[in-house]
């Protein structure tokens, strides 16, 4: 990680500290999405989403007591 350089005022160290953390933590979540994006943690794209397959919930309307057998 880069250092990190105080601007402006004069932060206590339990306040230092704090964004420390939180710069810390922000930055670990990143690292893990990437990781995860990069093992294959989804599907490489939405046409190859399996889910997209499913078919959607009926929806109320005029003759849809016509398609309701129909395969999805």
């Amino acid at each position: 990680m880069a250092p990190i350089h105080v601007l402006h005022g004069q932060p206590t160290p339990e306040e230092l500290a704090t964004v420390l953390a939180v710069v810390q933590s922000r930055a670990a979540a990143a690292q893990a999405a990437a990781e995860a994006a990069r093992a294959g943690g989804g599907p490489d794209s939405p046409w190859n989403d399996r889910a997209r397959r499913l078919r959607g919930t009926p929806r109320p309307g005029v003759n849809v007591w016509r398609t309701s057998g129909w395969a999805g």
